[in-house]
């Protein structure tokens, strides 16, 4: 017999010696050995199917990241898969470069030729779920010794690693693999399927109408808190990056378990869940067992049992345990359902809309679940009158026992007299204001409704607040929107049953004025003013994010109602939006540039001394002159000013006048300056064109509206801040804007004195701005800020925060 020498021991024979060992023309074996019954190629080779087999564990990789320089190395534990394939028992790992091996059989060694297109499917299959082969990653090392052959996901966290194990690892069984997860391998999951979910709510022993909940989910009949995960998930820090990226993954999401292991759960699932968990959470530092919220909140719950309901039957597969979940989820629904028919007061002299009665029946719904709202249609829907409607309800049905306050801008309040008086006659008005007000205060008691201002509320605070009242009203409620104001505090001081706040523009410039109305309507329901800027405002104003973005839309939406004039009122003519830029040029455009460029400096040496919060009036100062200057140079108080004898703007402007009454067109021309106005004015005068004018100073507003509405003049100047609210002037189709103002929200107020319910004839709004100028990328902010706004009350995105880069670009040369 054959004997192989002795280093034949300790090495894997070659292929020659085996075909010398079992077969050829060398027969020395003799038919006694324990290869004899083995003749020819057919009879030598067996054929196996391999399975296919992964260990997966984790190593300490080392990547370089420098380029090849290796000047920055990493190291870090990332999962690894070791592979090799089973041929009926025997093991050969995928990096043996064999084609074939030796099998002990019965009767006899056999050998097993390598079936290398199994084993190259089996390859493609592990890397077309993101294992990644070492041999292919020149920048990856790892340990010495190491056997592993695959990086899992090299650039991949915590979600990916389990979402391999909760579904690559099944899928791979499924298809006969043999798939070992070494011990102590971190992403291990529960079992695949799902688990039992639960929700507790308990009352708040320490306060009334507050309440505590805790969810999580139930594993071998174990209960386990998810809350403090969840928490964690939705990540605490300012900037919501957590949030955002979860919400764009397509993959499941991992929630660590006290165990050390993960459940897994759908993306979309875990967005709804922690959008919930967002309205409830105020963003404290602490992962909490529970989550207190107030009544004020319910309107979360059901929307829980969205995120589990049940295809197949329409049940919501969440257990409820506790002692208020039942009552709390009532509530819930009640917030968010919307709201029953109720029949128009038989009082009330006009013919509601279908949407304003759709108003006055959810102003209804909000006194029924004793909570405040916002009524926040746009601008010229008729928010009076549906305020009027709620109140005349509120008499007719005896609830009106105390009288009802309403509070408006000064101006305003003889409308809401003429208002009541017109649609409710039934109701008795007393309005406060002037210097006898005082002998009035005696009414109070006897009246249904109280009108008063601002000031007013606040110079007699403490006689305003002997009284308790059934309704609060606050008409042009962003007047509230500075949370320090004495407005603010005297508003927020008074005793009332219900509170209801009636703007157009909820939002302004930034969702801290947002925070202010609800402030005053349903305290706590957005937290403290720390938290709200810390979990809402610099998320979505810096840095846009989308999903908390759609979180404050979501907790806000029970209690403000909007509705756009293109979506209720279709029977409006078309307004057309138009931009008219305006060139400077000569003596004009060089003072623009001398006051920019010695503005620009002093602005840049005043930040970088006193910082930018602390250099407001200054900043704002500068960007004045250059406006004036933009408007016409004889506004600007400088001697180099008045050698510039002309403006382009004010040139343009009288020749669009001339133009459009030409065409039988009636004008209301706004600006934030009076002084412009009067310039204007005179050359009105000039070319002997009639007109009227209301600034601040005008004694008479309605008497001045009724003239133009009767014809007494074709052009109407107006000061955007005076005749920017209470107005309707319908008999004027075109409006021109001749400086464009930071606020958008002031701009479509005041377009839409024309733009209202009455108007018949097609309204076209001009936007005058000097082109390459601060007005012209002040026309950029407004855009942001009116996406902001959008973003909250109709689902748009966008946020606004003026910072030091825009200041550089406000301040930029001309062109």
């Amino acid at each position: 017999m054959h004997q192989p020498s002795d280093s034949s021991t300790d090495r894997d024979l070659t292929w020659d010696e085996i075909d010398a060992l079992i077969g050829g023309e060398d027969d020395s074996l003799g038919d006694t050995g324990t290869h004899s019954v083995i003749r020819g190629e057919d009879e030598r080779l067996e054929t196996l199917t391999p399975t296919p087999r992964a260990i997966l564990r984790t190593e300490q990789v080392t990547v370089d990241r420098s380029g090849g320089y290796g000047a920055m190395m990493e190291t870090f534990a990332c999962p690894v898969v070791e592979l090799f394939f089973d041929y009926g028992g025997q093991r050969i790992n995928a990096s043996d470069p064999r084609d074939r091996f030796f099998k002990a059989a019965a009767g006899g060694m056999k050998v097993v030729r390598r079936d290398f297109a199994t084993e190259t499917r089996a390859r493609c299959l592990l890397e077309s779920f993101g294992a990644v082969d070492l041999e292919c990653m020149t920048e990856w090392a790892v340990p010495p010794g190491s056997r592993a052959h695959y990086l899992l996901k090299c650039d991949g966290d915590v979600h990916d690693y389990c979402g391999f194990t909760a579904w690559v690892v099944p899928q791979l069984r499924k298809v006969g693999w043999a798939v070992e997860l070494e011990s102590g391998y971190p992403y291990q999951v529960v079992g695949a399927d799902a688990p039992d979910w639960y929700a507790r709510v308990e009352p708040d022993e320490q306060r009334p109408d507050w309440f505590g909940l805790e969810l999580g989910v139930e594993l071998s009949g174990r209960r386990v808190n998810l809350l403090p995960a969840l928490v964690d998930l939705l990540g605490t820090t300012a900037d919501g990056s957590t949030l955002a990226s979860l919400a764009s993954r397509k993959k499941a999401i991992a929630v660590p378990l006290p165990d050390g292991r993960y459940l897994t759960v759908p993306p979309e699932q875990i967005q709804a869940l922690l959008r919930v968990i967002s309205e409830l959470y105020e963003g404290d530092d602490v992962d909490p067992e529970v989550l207190s919220f107030s009544k004020l909140q319910a309107a979360a719950l059901p929307r829980l049992d969205e995120i589990f309901l049940d295809p197949a039957d329409g049940v919501s597969d969440l257990r409820w345990e506790g002692a208020s979940s039942h009552t709390m989820r009532e509530v819930g629904e009640i917030l968010s359902t919307p709201v029953s028919k109720i029949e128009a007061p038989t009082g009330l002299r006009a013919t509601l809309r279908s949407y304003q009665q759709t108003g006055v029946e959810w102003l209804q719904h909000l006194r029924t679940c004793e909570v405040g709202g916002v009524l926040a249609d746009d601008m010229g829907l008729g928010k009076t009158l549906q305020t009027i409607a709620h109140l005349a309800i509120e008499k007719e049905s005896g609830r009106l026992e105390k009288p009802a306050l309403v509070v408006a801008p000064t101006s305003l309040c003889r409308n809401w007299e003429r208002e009541i008086a017109k649609f409710a006659p039934s109701l008795s008005t007393v309005v406060l204001q002037g210097s006898k007000r005082h002998a009035l205060f005696d009414e109070i008691e006897k009246t249904d409704v109280v009108i008063t201002s601002y000031p007013i509320l606040v110079r007699d605070e403490e006689r305003f607040a002997e009284h308790e009242w059934h309704l609060l009203i606050l008409d042009e409620a962003h007047t509230i929107k500075n949370t320090r104001s004495q407005a603010h505090q005297a508003a927020k001081r008074q005793e009332a049953t219900h509170r209801l706040c009636i703007t157009g523009t909820p939002v302004e410039n930034h969702l801290g004025e947002l925070w202010a109305l609800f402030d005053f309507l349903n305290p706590g329901l957005l937290g403290d003013e720390l938290s709200f800027r810390r979990w809402y405002r610099i998320p979505i104003e810096q840095l846009g994010d989308e999903e908390r973005l759609a979180t404050l839309r979501q907790m806000v939406s029970p209690y403000m109602m909007r509705r756009l004039k293109q979506e209720v009122a279709t029977e409006l003519p078309p307004k057309t939006e138009l931009l008219r830029p305006v060139t400077l040029g000569g003596k004009q455009r060089e003072l623009y540039e001398s006051i920019r460029v010695a503005a620009h400096g002093d602005i840049r040496k005043l930040i970088q001394k006193k910082g930018l919060a602390a250099s407001t009036v200054p900043i704002l100062d500068a960007l004045t002159k250059l406006r004036q200057v933009c408007c016409d140079p004889r506004l600007v108080p400088m001697r180099a000013a008045r050698e510039v004898k002309r403006s382009a703007k004010y040139e343009l402007l009288m020749e669009l006048v001339e133009s459009q009454l030409g065409r039988g067109h009636r004008i209301l021309i706004f600006s934030q300056f009076t002084r412009m106005l009067a310039l204007i004015a005179r050359g009105l005068d000039e070319r002997k064109i009639g007109y009227l004018s209301l600034t601040g100073q005008s004694k008479d507003r309605q008497g001045l509206v009724d003239a133009f509405e009767g014809g007494q003049a074709d052009v109407f100047l107006i000061s955007l801040k005076a005749g920017g609210v209470g107005l309707t002037l319908t008999s004027a189709d075109t409006v021109i804007h001749y400086d464009p103002w930071w606020n958008p929200a002031a701009q479509d107020q005041a377009t839409d004195r024309a733009y209202r319910i009455g108007q018949k004839k097609p309204v076209h709004a001009y936007n005058l701005f000097v082109q390459g100028s601060v007005e012209e990328r002040m026309l950029a902010l407004q855009e942001r800020k009116r996406r902001l706004a959008q973003g909250i009350l109709s689902g748009a995105g966008g946020g606004l925060a003026l910072s030091e880069d825009d200041l550089e670009e406000l301040f930029a040369p001309l062109g």
